[in-house]
C-alpha cells in the first residue's frame, strides 16, 4: 500500500473503530443468516421459525426468549437489502454518543417495540377489529424495531433545520406504512419511533421560519400524493381496511401526479395561488370524507360498502387532507408570495441613491460593484440599502449592505425576512465578517475568495521581497514604457478602440462571455469615477490596462481603489501587469490613499489541514476551472505584491439551498452564456484534466 492510500484509509478505519456495537450487530445478523440459510432462502419457511420468532402468540405460549432470538433472524433474503442499511442511523448515533448509548437505544427500542406491539394487539384484538385480530396471530423476526429507534435517535442529533426535516421523514414513513399496509413490523416501527420521540423530546415543531413552514407543507402534500398513488397502484391492507389496485387509466394517474406536484412546488416557493388551490383541493377531499360518514350513518356501513366498496381508506386519506388543511390555514401568512414581489420599502432606491449612500457612509472594496447594471435594490426600514440580483428563484446579495454602519445588521435581517416572504432563497455572496456575524444563528458559510489588500501608507518597493516588482518597473524605464492614470472618457478615440480590441481578443480566447456580477467590463469602466491605468509603448500602442473602482471611506472622500479589469495585448511588454499595478500603487500612495485592493482571489483560500470536505471541494473546483479562468495563477500573481487577506464568504441558510444558489450564481456571472458555450467550456475542462 502506498503512503497516499494509507492516509486515505486512516479516516475510514478511525470511523469503523468508533462503531464496534453496530459492526458487531451487523456481523451477528449476517452470521445467523449464513448458519441457518436465511441469506439465500426464506427463513419464514424454516422449521425453526416458530421457535425463535417473536409476537403475541409466542409470548402467550410462554416462549419468553423469542424477543432476543428473533432479533437476529431475517425472514426473507431480499429483506437483508433493507435491514443492513438500516443500521446506518445506529452507526451515526454510536459515532456521536458512544457505544453504550447506541446499545441502549437498539436494545430498549427493539424490546419496547416487540412488547408494546404485543400488548396493543392483545387489547385491540378483543374489539371487533379484523386487522387487529389478524395481526394478533402473526409472528415476526428482525432487528428493525431497534434500528428504527437508532434512526430516530440519530435524527434528534442533527443540527437545525435538518433535525425537523429528518423527524418528519421518519414519522411520515412510520405512520404511512402503518396506516396503509399495517403489518406487525410496521406497528413495531411506529412504537419504536414513538418511544424515542417521547424520551428524547428532540422534535420541537414551533412557528419556525417562513421557509420551514413552507417546507413542511411541501413534504405533507408529497406524502399525500405518494399515498394516493400507491393505493391506486398496489393493494393495501392496513388498520383502516383494504383496497384493491385500481384499474384506472395511466393518464388519469399521471395527471393527478402532475397537478399535485405543481401545487407542492408552488407551496415550497410560497406562491399564494398554490396555497389557494391546495386549500380548494383539500376542502373537496375533506367534504368527500364527511359525505361518506353521513352516507354510512344513513345507509349503514354494510350497504355503503356494497355500493362503493371499502371506504375506510378513503376516510383515512380525507383525515390526512384535513390535517393538511388545518396546517395550511395555520401558516397562511407564510404562503403569500407573488411572482413579481418587490423587496424592501418603496420607492426602491436608484443607482444615484446607492452612490450617495457610498459617499455618505462608505463601503467595502466591492461596494462600487453594486452600482453596475443588473442589480436591484431593496431599501430597509433601518435606512440601509441592499443590492441583489434575482436569479433562478434566489436573491443573491452582492457584498455587504450599504448605509450607516449601525444599520447594517438590521438590514441583513430585514432583507432575509423580505426575500423569504417573497418566495426567494436569500444568500450573501462575497460578504465580510460583519455580515457573517449578522445573519441568523444556524446559517452556513463557505469561503469563496480572499480579498487581497495592499496597505499604501509608507509603501516602498525595497527589499528582496519586492524584487519582482522593482525589476518590472526598471525594465519599463529602459524600454521607455509610459504609465498613465486616466479615465476612459478622457482618452481619444484611437486609444479607446485599442482597449476594446484587447478586451474582445481576451474574451474570444475564453470560449465563454465575459463574466459579470463581480467582474466588470469596459462598459462599467466608462463611469467617470472609475480610473484606468494604461501602459503605452514607445510606438503609442496600449500594451495593457487596468481599471480601478473607488472605495469610499464615509466622509465623501475616496480611501482606496479596487482592481477590476486586467487586460494585456498579445506580444506586448512582458511584465506589463507588474508594471501597471506597481505604478498604480505608487501613485495612489502619493495621493494619500489608504488601501489598494487587488480584488478577491476565488477558490484560492488557504484552508487549515483539518478543514475537511469544503477544502477538498474548493481545491477540486480550483483545479478544474484553472484551464478556463486561471484563478490559482491569478492568486500566485497577486501574491507578488505581498497583500494581507480578508476572507469573503457565501452565506446561506443550509445545504438544501446550494443547488439553487449554484444555478443562480451561474446565471449572475454568465447571464448571456448559451448552452453551446457552456458545452465548449466543459470540453476545455475535460481537456485540462487530461493534460
Amino acid at each position: 500500500m502506498t503512503d497516499a492510500e494509507s492516509r486515505s484509509s486512516r479516516p475510514v478505519l478511525a470511523v469503523l473503530a468508533r462503531i464496534p456495537v453496530t459492526l458487531s450487530l451487523i456481523a451477528i445478523v449476517l452470521l445467523v443468516g449464513i448458519v441457518w440459510g436465511g441469506l439465500w432462502r426464506p427463513f419464514a419457511d424454516h422449521p425453526l421459525f416458530d421457535t425463535v420468532a417473536y409476537g403475541l402468540p409466542a409470548l402467550v405460549e410462554g416462549r419468553w426468549w423469542t424477543p432476543v432470538t428473533g432479533t437476529f433472524f431475517v425472514d426473507h433474503p431480499i429483506v437483508y437489502a433493507f435491514v443492513i442499511p438500516s443500521f446506518a442511523g445506529l452507526a451515526y448515533l454510536e459515532h456521536r454518543r458512544g457505544s453504550l448509548a447506541a446499545l441502549g437505544y437498539f436494545g430498549i427500542g427493539q424490546l419496547f417495540a416487540i412488547f408494546a406491539s404485543a400488548l396493543f394487539l392483545w387489547v385491540a384484538s378483543a374489539l371487533p377489529w379484523p386487522w387487529a385480530q389478524m395481526e394478533a396471530t402473526v409472528l415476526d423476526v428482525g432487528p428493525s424495531g431497534g434500528t428504527l429507534a437508532g434512526i430516530a435517535a440519530a435524527a434528534g442529533l442533527l443540527v437545525s433545520p435538518w433535525r425537523v426535516r429528518a423527524w418528519l421523514i421518519v414519522l411520515g414513513f412510520s405512520f404511512v406504512t402503518l396506516f396503509f399496509w399495517g403489518s406487525l413490523a410496521d406497528l413495531e416501527h411506529a412504537f419504536a419511533v414513538l418511544l424515542v420521540l417521547f424520551v428524547d423530546r428532540s422534535l420541537r415543531i414551533q412557528r419556525t421560519t417562513v421557509r420551514e413552514q413552507r417546507l413542511i407543507a411541501f413534504v405533507a402534500v408529497l406524502v399525500i400524493l405518494a399515498v394516493e398513488v400507491l393505493t391506486l397502484l398496489v393493494p393495501t391492507d392496513g388498520p383502516f381496511g383494504h383496497t384493491r389496485a385500481a384499474g384506472g387509466s395511466f393518464l388519469d394517474i399521471a395527471l393527478d401526479v402532475v397537478v399535485i406536484a405543481i401545487l407542492a412546488n408552488g407551496l415550497r416557493r410560497g406562491r399564494r395561488w398554490a396555497w389557494i388551490w391546495t386549500i380548494v383541493l383539500a376542502a373537496v377531499n375533506v367534504l368527500t370524507g364527511a359525505l361518506i360518514v353521513v352516507l354510512a350513518a344513513v345507509l349503514g356501513p354494510e350497504r355503503l360498502d356494497d355500493q362503493i366498496g371499502d371506504f375506510n381508506v378513503a376516510l383515512a386519506q380525507s383525515a390526512m387532507w384535513l390535517l393538511l388543511l388545518v396546517y395550511l390555514v395555520w401558516v397562511r401568512r407564510a404562503v403569500r408570495a407573488r411572482r413579481k414581489s418587490t423587496l424592501g420599502a418603496q420607492p426602491a432606491p436608484t443607482v444615484d441613491d446607492v452612490k450617495d449612500a457610498l459617499r455618505a457612509h462608505g463601503g467595502g472594496t466591492l461596494s462600487w460593484m453594486t452600482t453596475w447594471d443588473g442589480n436591484s435594490y431593496a431599501r430597509t426600514e433601518s435606512g440601509g440599502i441592499v443590492a441583489y440580483q434575482r436569479r433562478a428563484g434566489v436573491a443573491i446579495v452582492l457584498a455587504d449592505p450599504l448605509g450607516a454602519e449601525a444599520s447594517r445588521t438590521a438590514s441583513v435581517v430585514e432583507f432575509i425576512r423580505a426575500a423569504e416572504h417573497a418566495g426567494l432563497v436569500p444568500c450573501f455572496f462575497s460578504a465580510g465578517e460583519a455580515t457573517r456575524a449578522a445573519v441568523p444563528s444556524g446559517w452556513r458559510s463557505i469561503v469563496v475568495a480572499d480579498d487581497t489588500i495592499v496597505d499604501l501608507p509608507d509603501l516602498e518597493f525595497t527589499g528582496k521581497q519586492w524584487s519582482a516588482v522593482r525589476t518590472s518597473l526598471n525594465r519599463a524605464g529602459r524600454e521607455e514604457m509610459t504609465f498613465r492614470m486616466t479615465r476612459l472618457a478622457d482618452e481619444p478615440w484611437g486609444i479607446r478602440q485599442q482597449l476594446r480590441a484587447i478586451s474582445e481578443m481576451w474574451v474570444g480566447d475564453k470560449g465563454l462571455p465575459e463574466m459579470g456580477f463581480t467582474l466588470g467590463t469596459l462598459d462599467q469602466a466608462e463611469d467617470p469615477e472609475v480610473r484606468l491605468a494604461l501602459a503605452i509603448s514607445p510606438q503609442g500602442d496600449v500594451d495593457g490596462f487596468l481599471s480601478w473602482l473607488p472605495v469610499y471611506g464615509g466622509d465623501g472622500a475616496v480611501r482606496g481603489w479596487t482592481l477590476d479589469l486586467m487586460r494585456r495585448r498579445d506580444g506586448g511588454f512582458g511584465p506589463v501587469m507588474e508594471f501597471l499595478i506597481g505604478s498604480s500603487a505608487r501613485q495612489f500612495s502619493e495621493e494619500g490613499a489608504e488601501i489598494m485592493s487587488l480584488s478577491g482571489a476565488p477558490l484560492a483560500h488557504d484552508y487549515p489541514p483539518d478543514a475537511g470536505a469544503i477544502a477538498s471541494l474548493s481545491d477540486w473546483l480550483a483545479d478544474s476551472l484553472e484551464p478556463v479562468y486561471g484563478f490559482q495563477s491569478l492568486h500566485r500573481f497577486k501574491s507578488k505584491f505581498h497583500p494581507r487577506y480578508e476572507t469573503m464568504y457565501l452565506l446561506f441558510r443550509d445545504e438544501a439551498d446550494l443547488t439553487r444558489i449554484g444555478a443562480g450564481l451561474t446565471r449572475a456571472f454568465l447571464p448571456d452564456a448559451t448552452l453551446r458555450q457552456f458545452a465548449g467550456a466543459g470540453m476545455e475542462l475535460v481537456r485540462g484534466d487530461r493534460e
